[in-house]
C-alpha cells in the first residue's frame, strides 16, 4: 500500500487527502453531539456535560431557500445549480416566451496561449437549453431548495401549466418536466459559438482564427453536439430524453478529440433517475451538517448560507480551480482565472466553514507545478516560479521581471490560501509536499531582484500593486507584504519540517534587512514615491494589514497607521467596487469594530450601490464576477471568529445589533472546531475541540473568571496569557468547555429573528397604482438609437453607440409590469432622450407614490437624485438609481428589455445593452408640480420614458 506522504504528494492524492481529512474532522463526538464530562480549572470533577445540536435542517435550510414569484430575465437574477464542475443559470430567454437553462463547464475552454488570457486559453461557451411552453407565460413560482440543491417550481401559461425540476450530479444535469391543460413539456438544445466571451466588448486580436463550426450526431436515442477546437482538442454535449426526465452531459478534451465518446458513454451509464438524486441529495446533506452558523438577520444569514451552496455548486477539491465567472459562463471580459485578488477571495470561506472538500486552488497549484516553473523566464526556471494576472485553469500565463513594471506577487498570494488550508488542517504532508516546495520557488524569484540601497535596506525594483493605474513604483507594499510573509513562513515551516535548507540564512537577510513599507501622512503608501492619491478597487498596498495581519490591530504601536490607511483607501472611492465593501468590513473586523463592518458589508448589499449585490447573490462588473459575494460571507466570518498570529479569536466583532448568535464547528487555524453561543450580547459558552494537538490560544471575550472543562472530567490546564488571552492545554481528539459562573445548557440551535427580511430572489410585484405618463418630447436633447441602415446616426455615449431600432419596441403605449409608459419615436436624426442637464419637467398635477423613470445611464451606473416641488412651495431630494446600459439592475430596479446587440460608428458591437424601469419614492400627501433632473457629466442619465404612479385604489 502506498504510504500516506506519497498519496497526498500526488494531485489526485492531495484532493482526497483534504475531503479525508474534512471528513475525519466531522465525524467525531461534536458532529454527533456525544457527551463530555469536565471540572471547573483547578477544582474536582464536575456532571457530565453533552453538546446537543437542536438544529432541525430541513426546515432551517428551507428558511433560507431563494424564491421567484416572478420570472428572471438575466443571469444575475435566476435559479443556479453546478456539482463543481458543469453549471446551469435558469432565467427567461431574452425577448422570447422560453425558459432558459444554459450549458457551461468549467474544463471547457480553447488552447491557443500564444492569444492570451482573454482569447487564447480562455472559457469557452457550449450552448442553452430552453423549455418552451406552447402558451404565453403569465406567471412563475420557483424555488431553489438549498437542502437538496434543487431547482423546483410551476410555470403558468395561458393554456396550462409545467412542473418542473433540475438538480446537477457527477456532471449530468437532470431535468424533469410534466404538463397540465393544454400545455406540452417541449426541450430545445442551443449550441453556442466555440468563441472568447470577450467578443461581447472587444475584437479579437490579430491573427485570431474562430472554432470550427460544431457539428451533430445522434445513436441510440441520445442526441450529440460535437466541437473541435483550432488549438486542439474537442468538447462534446449528449442529451437524451426518456419519458419526463431529461439527462444532458458536456465532456472536455485536450489534446485528444475523444470528449465525444466520454458523453455518451456518461449518459449511457448514468443511474435511474432515483438513484441519482438520492445520492445527490446525500452528498449535500452531508456537505451541510458539516458547520453551522445562525445571524438574526434573517437577509445576511440566507445569504451566507447561499455562499456555501454557491461555492459547492462552483469548486470541488481535484477539479479545476474557481474562473472568476465561475462554472456560468455569460458573456464577460472575464472568461479566464485572475490571480491578483478574484482567486484569494473566493475560496477563503471554505476554512471556517470547515469545507476543505472544496479546495480546488490547491489541488491545482500542486497538479500545474510545471507550468509554474515554465511561467517565469527561462534564466530564472531552475529555482522560480510564478503566474501571471489571468491564465486558464492549468496556470499557464508567464510573469515578467521585477524592474520592468511587471505584476509578480500574485503566486505568493495565492499560496498563502494553500497555507490557509495546510493551518486550518495542520497536516505535514500538506506542508511538505505542496506549500514549502512552491512557496520556496515563489519567493525565490523575487530574491534574484532585491539589492542593497545606500540606506543599507533591500530593495526591490519596480513592480506593479496590482492594476494601481499609475507608473509602477520600486518597493511596493504589495510586493514587500508577500515578500515578509513567504520568507517568514519559510522559516516556521523548515523549523516544523525539520528541514535544514540552504537558503534558511539568506530568509533571515530579508527579514532583518528588507526595507520598511512605505508610507506617508496618510498611512500606507502604493510604493516607494507613490503615495495612494487615486481611487483603487483593490486594498492591495494593504496586505501587510489583511489578509497577512503582519501589521494587526494587536500591535497597539501600529493601530494609527493602520487606521489611517483603511480611512484613505475609503475616502476615494470612485473606482470602488463591491470587494471594496467587504475588504473594508474584513479591516474593521481586525480591529474589533463590529458596527462598522457591519455598515460596510450593508453597502455591499445596497441596491443603490453602484455595484451591488443581485437579486440572486451574484455579482457583475462587466460580467459575471463570483470572488465578491465569497468574500462578503468570509466578512462575516471574520465578525464572528478570527484565529491569525496564532490565537482564536471568539466573537470578537459582533455588530450590537446581533444579539443572539450560533457558531458551531466552525474550523480555525490550529485545525479547532469551535462552538459558541451569545445570546443576549453575552457569551454563554464556548466548546473547541483539537484536531491536531495544537496549542490553543483562545480569546474568549467573557467576563469573570473562567472554568475549563475536558470531556473526562479533569480540569484543564489553563495559563492566563493576559490581555483577555488564556492557553488550554488541549491534546488531539479532546475537548473542552470554556464559561463563566454556572453551568449553561450546551446547546447549539438557530436563533430567533430580529430583522426579518424577503426571501432572495425576486418576489412577485404587486399590481401598480394607476399611472400617468409624463410627456418628455419637449425636453429630449439627445438621440441615443439608429437603425441598421444608418448605425452612425446618434450618439449615446460620446464614442457613437447607440441602442439598435430594429430591436426597440415601437413608438407609443408601452406597458410594463403594469406600468404604463409612452415610449419616444426615433428615426434618423431625431432626439429620443432626455440627458440629466438640470432641466424642470412640469408634470400634471396631482398625488403620486412615485415617479417611474425609463432609461438606461452609460460611462457607467448612476446614482442621482431628483428634485421633487410640491404645490406647498417644499421641495424634496428624491433618490434613485440607474444602471449602465451594459449592466443589469439591482431591485428595485427591473429590466424593460435586452438588445443583441449595439450599432456604433464602424458596424455592429456584440454589447448587449438594456432599458431598466427604475423608481423614485415621492410624496403622496403633497400634491406634485414639476422633478428636476441633476445636472451631469459622466456618468450620464438618458431618459426615453418618465410616467408618475399614484396612490393605490
Amino acid at each position: 500500500m502506498a504510504s500516506r506522504r506519497a498519496v497526498i504528494g500526488s494531485a489526485g492524492g492531495l484532493a482526497l487527502a483534504l475531503a479525508l481529512l474534512t471528513t475525519a474532522a466531522t465525524a467525531g463526538p461534536a458532529r454527533a453531539g456525544t457527551s463530555a464530562t469536565g471540572a471547573s480549572a483547578g477544582g474536582a470533577a464536575a456532571p457530565a456535560w453533552r453538546l446537543q445540536q437542536r438544529i432541525t435542517w430541513q426546515d432551517f435550510m428551507k428558511d433560507q431557500d431563494l424564491r421567484w414569484g416572478r420570472m428572471p430575465k438575466a443571469w444575475h437574477e435566476g435559479p443556479f445549480l453546478g456539482d463543481g464542475l458543469l453549471g446551469s443559470m435558469i432565467y427567461q430567454e431574452p425577448g422570447q416566451n422560453k425558459i432558459r437553462f444554459t450549458v457551461q463547464h468549467g474544463r471547457v475552454q480553447d488552447h491557443r496561449p500564444e492569444f492570451g488570457s482573454g482569447w487564447g486559453t480562455c472559457r469557452l461557451p457550449v450552448g442553452h437549453l430552453t423549455l418552451d411552453p406552447l402558451g404565453a407565460i403569465t406567471a412563475v413560482d420557483w424555488r431553489l431548495d438549498l437542502w437538496n440543491a434543487e431547482f423546483t417550481g410551476t410555470v403558468t401559461t395561458d393554456k396550462g401549466t409545467l412542473t418542473c425540476s433540475a438538480f446537477i450530479r457527477d456532471e449530468i444535469l437532470v431535468a424533469r418536466a410534466a404538463a397540465a391543460g393544454g400545455e406540452q413539456v417541449r426541450w430545445t438544445f442551443h449550441p453556442e459559438e466555440a468563441a472568447s466571451p470577450r467578443g461581447a466588448s472587444e475584437a479579437p486580436p490579430s491573427g485570431y482564427t474562430p472554432n470550427p463550426a460544431w457539428t451533430t450526431a445522434s445513436s441510440g436515442g441520445i442526441a450529440q453536439v460535437i466541437q473541435p477546437l483550432t488549438g486542439g482538442g474537442q468538447t462534446a454535449t449528449a442529451y437524451r430524453v426518456r419519458g419526463d426526465t431529461l439527462m444532458l452531459t458536456v465532456a472536455h478534451s485536450f489534446p485528444a478529440a475523444d470528449a465525444q465518446a466520454t458523453a455518451v458513454a456518461r449518459i449511457k451509464g448514468a443511474e435511474p433517475y432515483g438513484t441519482l438524486r438520492q445520492r445527490h441529495r446525500d452528498w449535500w446533506h452531508d456537505f451541510y451538517g458539516k458547520s453551522f452558523i445562525s445571524l438574526p438577520d434573517e437577509r445576511l444569514q440566507s445569504f451566507y448560507w447561499i455562499q456555501l451552496y454557491k461555492t459547492a455548486s462552483a469548486s470541488r477539491a481535484g477539479g479545476p480551480v474557481m474562473a472568476t465567472t465561475g462554472p456560468w459562463l455569460e458573456p464577460t471580459p472575464w472568461p479566464a482565472v485572475w490571480w491578483n485578488l478574484n482567486v484569494q477571495l473566493e475560496y477563503w470561506l471554505i476554512h471556517g466553514s470547515n469545507h476543505l472538500e472544496l479546495d480546488s486552488l490547491t489541488s491545482t497549484l500542486d497538479r500545474n507545478r510545471d507550468q509554474l516553473v515554465a511561467n517565469v523566464p527561462a534564466a530564472y526556471r531552475a529555482d522560480s516560479a510564478g503566474v501571471g494576472r489571468s491564465s486558464d485553469m492549468f496556470a499557464t500565463r508567464g510573469v515578467g521581471t521585477p524592474g520592468s513594471g511587471a505584476e509578480v506577487g500574485d503566486l505568493t498570494w495565492a499560496l498563502h490560501n494553500v497555507w490557509l488550508s495546510y493551518r486550518h488542517t495542520m497536516d505535514d504532508g500538506l506542508l511538505r509536499d505542496t506549500v514549502f516546495p512552491l512557496l520556496r520557488r515563489a519567493v525565490n524569484y523575487y530574491l534574484h531582484f532585491l539589492a542593497p540601497g545606500a540606506d543599507g535596506k533591500l530593495h526591490l525594483p519596480s513592480t506593479l500593486s496590482p492594476e494601481y493605474p499609475v507608473t509602477p513604483p520600486r518597493d511596493t507594499n504589495y510586493d514587500l507584504a508577500l515578500i515578509r510573509w513567504g520568507c517568514r513562513t519559510l522559516l516556521d515551516s523548515a523549523a516544523r519540517l525539520r528541514v535544514d535548507d540552504p537558503l534558511k540564512a539568506r530568509w533571515q537577510e530579508v527579514l532583518d534587512t528588507l526595507v520598511d513599507y512605505p508610507a506617508d501622512a496618510n498611512g500606507f503608501m502604493i510604493g516607494a514615491e507613490t503615495p495612494y492619491d487615486q481611487s483603487h478597487r483593490h486594498y492591495s498596498h494593504l496586505l501587510m494589514v489583511y489578509p497577512l495581519y503582519q501589521v494587526n490591530w494587536d500591535q497597539p504601536e501600529h493601530r494609527e497607521i493602520i487606521e489611517k490607511s483603511v480611512v484613505r483607501w475609503q475616502s476615494l472611492t470612485g473606482a470602488h467596487r463591491g470587494y471594496s465593501y467587504t475588504g473594508a468590513a474584513s479591516l474593521y473586523a481586525m480591529m474589533g469594530r463590529g458596527d462598522t463592518a457591519l455598515s460596510y458589508l450593508d453597502k455591499f448589499f445596497d441596491p443603490a450601490s453602484r455595484f451591488p449585490c443581485r437579486a440572486n447573490t451574484h455579482y457583475a462588473e462587466g460580467g459575471p464576477v463570483i470572488e465578491t459575494p465569497l468574500s462578503a460571507a468570509q466578512s462575516i466570518h471574520d465578525m464572528l471568529c478570527q484565529s491569525w498570529g496564532g490565537v482564536v479569536r471568539v466573537f470578537p466583532a459582533v455588530p450590537a445589533a446581533w444579539q443572539d448568535v450560533t457558531l458551531h464547528d466552525f474550523r480555525t487555524q490550529g485545525a479547532f472546531l469551535v462552538s459558541a453561543v451569545r445570546r443576549a450580547g453575552v457569551t454563554r459558552f464556548i466548546r473547541v475541540r483539537s484536531l491536531a494537538g495544537e496549542p490553543l490560544r483562545l480569546r474568549h471575550g467573557l467576563t469573570g473568571k473562567i472554568t475549563a472543562v475536558l470531556e473526562d472530567g479533569a480540569a484543564a490546564t489553563v495559563k492566563d496569557l493576559g490581555g483577555g488571552v488564556v492557553e488550554i492545554t488541549l491534546p488531539k481528539g479532546r475537548e473542552v468547555l470554556v464559561h463563566t459562573g454556572a453551568r449553561p445548557d450546551v446547546v447549539v440551535a438557530p436563533v430567533a429573528t430580529a430583522k426579518p427580511a424577503d426571501p432572495w430572489g425576486l418576489p412577485p410585484i404587486p399590481p401598480p397604482g394607476p399611472t400617468t405618463p409624463v410627456s418628455l418630447s419637449a425636453h429630449f436633447d439627445n438621440d441615443a438609437v439608429s437603425s441598421h441602415e444608418a448605425m452612425t446616426d446618434g450618439d449615446a455615449d460620446g464614442s457613437g453607440y447607440t441602442y439598435p431600432a430594429e430591436e426597440l419596441p415601437p413608438a407609443g403605449p408601452l406597458v410594463h409590469e403594469g406600468l404604463t409608459f409612452t415610449f419616444p419615436a426615433y428615426g434618423d436624426g431625431a432626439r429620443n432622450n432626455v440627458t440629466g442637464q438640470g432641466q424642470t419637467i412640469a408634470v400634471p398635477a396631482g398625488r403620486y407614490t412615485r415617479a417611474r423613470l425609463l432609461g438606461a445611464a452609460t460611462s457607467g451606473a448612476l446614482t442621482g437624485t431628483l428634485t421633487a416641488t410640491y404645490a406647498d412651495g417644499s421641495t424634496a431630494q428624491v433618490p434613485f438609481t440607474m444602471p449602465d446600459w451594459g449592466g443589469a439592475g439591482a431591485s428595485p430596479t427591473t429590466e424593460v428589455l435586452r438588445c443583441t446587440h449595439r450599432h456604433g460608428r464602424s458596424g455592429s458591437n456584440t454589447l448587449k445593452v438594456g432599458l431598466f424601469e427604475t423608481r423614485a419614492e415621492l410624496d403622496p400627501a403633497k400634491e406634485l408640480r414639476s422633478l428636476t433632473l441633476p445636472a451631469l457629466t459622466r456618468p450620464q442619465l438618458h431618459l426615453f420614458a418618465l410616467s408618475l404612479e399614484g396612490p393605490a385604489r
